[in-house]
């Protein structure tokens, strides 16, 4: 049974999250402060946490600041109560692993748990023929990414976004698709994490000749820039 710590230190919130978590079939443990999540993640090696941006003392940026310095890559779900952390928590390369803003929908916090730890878990793709689309090349095998040979850094999820997108070419995909199948979320809340994901996609991807478009009032394609 894996075990998932909760760093909060609202007892509203540990509460619901225990509840559900355990109802799922994991095993929890609780703390409340920054300090005592770093101790317990070392002595406790738990499958993920549960970690809240607003907490007394060491706040949750500088946790996982300084796990991923240490280079401790236990996967991260942090939860925020402002909108506008969400593109310092993905966008700041903080190295969490994905989010959820307060107040949430505890069979969201499962499905993102579950999502998160599936991804972990996932054997190489059958599919280890190299994509090549125009100067970019994408290695589903090795899980690497370069563009006119020169490497690309991506985060985990990045790089399942990217292969969704580049595996069909000019297909139009909803944020709940990309949900789904880049993610594997089987419960669809918030949609914004998509959002921000591409825009750092983008960004990593400017020196393409390829790029991701946005579909007004639909979703996102990957296609070829006009030349």
């Amino acid at each position: 049974m894996e075990t998932i710590l909760l760093v909060d230190d609202e007892p509203s919130i540990l509460s619901l999250a225990k509840l559900y978590l355990e109802r799922d079939g994991f095993r929890t443990q609780a703390v409340t402060n920054g300090l005592q999540a770093l101790e317990t993640i070392e002595r406790l090696r738990p499958a993920l946490v549960v970690l809240d941006v607003m907490l007394p003392g060491l706040d949750g940026f500088e946790v996982c600041r300084r796990l991923r310095a240490a280079g401790d890559e236990t996967p991260i779900l942090m939860l925020t109560a402002r909108d506008e952390d969400i593109d310092k928590i993905l966008g700041l390369e903080l190295g969490a692993d994905d989010y959820l803003t307060k107040p949430f929908n505890p069979r969201e916090l499962t499905a993102r748990v579950r999502a998160i730890l599936r991804r972990l878990d996932k054997k190489p793709s059958d599919a280890t023929l190299a994509l090549r689309l125009a100067d970019l090349e994408i290695d589903p095998a090795c899980r690497t990414v370069t563009i006119n040979q020169q490497p690309v850094h991506l985060r985990s999820q990045e790089f399942d976004l990217l292969l969704t997108l580049a595996e069909q070419p000019e297909r139009v995909f909803t944020r709940e698709q990309l949900l789904e199948k880049a993610w594997g979320f089987d419960f669809y809340g918030q949609t914004r994490t998509v959002d921000v994901h591409i825009a750092q996609l983008r960004r990593k991807l400017a020196a393409s000749q390829t790029k991701i478009e946005t579909v007004t009032g639909v979703g996102y394609k990957f296609t070829l820039r006009n030349t």
